[in-house]
């Protein structure tokens, strides 16, 4: 009961902050429901709330999409971790999780500091950029705060980046959960009842999220998800550190 309700609040935090951000449902989710099943299990369980909040983030922020921004860098980026996906489980290493945590904090930085506002990726620089992030953060199993970091780079208002995010994850959902299905289909069907209180509070957190997103001043946005960002790049530090 106790899990329930902390999955529940975690949810609508991790919907609210995804929709400010393009990342977060499976960062925040997964370590609570790692509490009662094994991680594999855990991250195949999440899979599904955060599939579901983000069709409902898409669908609220869909004319907003960049489709130029969605070919050249969207597309590689999905690419790029898919097959990082696939290398991950020869690759699992606390090492990798460090320098992507690094990565994540240099980013952030550099956002915080002005430096991403100097620099604007061009179409092939954009290809490198989508299939580098999204290759690294498949292999470590953490592509949404990666890909945002990577979005950064493009001179597009804060709906475009959010939206734009948004449906890269999608094709990359769309992508895996078959494969969670196929894997780990007992436990998440035994999981049913914390799975739809986890969905309903992520659905909530995700219908505000995007009124606050709308109400944050343009001028703010770029600092608040670079914050977010680094945020992020030690929280996943001080996980393998305190792991180790």
């Amino acid at each position: 009961m106790i899990l329930t309700a902390l999955l529940f609040v975690v949810a609508i935090i991790a919907g609210a902050v995804a929709a400010v951000a393009g990342f977060g449902i499976g960062s925040l989710l997964t370590p609570v429901m790692a509490l009662r099943f094994p991680v594999k299990l855990a991250i195949a369980i999440v899979s599904i709330p955060h599939f579901i909040g983000t069709a409902a983030r898409f669908v609220r922020l869909r004319q907003h999409v960049d489709r130029t921004v969605f070919i050249n860098f969207g597309i590689f980026s999905a690419i790029g971790g898919l097959l990082g996906a696939l290398l991950s489980a020869r690759a699992n290493s606390p090492a990798l999780s460090i320098v992507f945590g690094c990565l994540l904090i240099f980013a952030g930085v550099s956002g915080l500091i002005g430096l991403t506002e100097r620099m604007r990726f061009g179409r092939r620089t954009a290809w490198v950029a989508g299939a580098f992030s999204g290759f690294f953060g498949g292999l470590v199993g953490n592509q949404g705060g990666i890909r945002s970091a990577g979005l950064l780079g493009f001179d597009v208002r804060k709906e475009a980046l959010i939206a734009t995010a948004t449906a890269i994850a999608l094709i990359v959902d769309g992508a895996r959960m078959p494969v969670y299905f196929y894997a780990e289909h007992h436990g998440i069907f035994a999981a049913w009842p914390l799975i739809i209180g986890a969905t309903i509070g992520v659905l909530i957190g995700t219908l505000w999220g995007v009124r606050l997103l709308r109400k944050i001043p343009e001028s703010k946005f770029r600092k608040i998800l670079s914050a977010l960002i680094t945020a992020l790049g030690v929280y996943m530090i001080a996980r393998v550190s305190y792991r180790a």
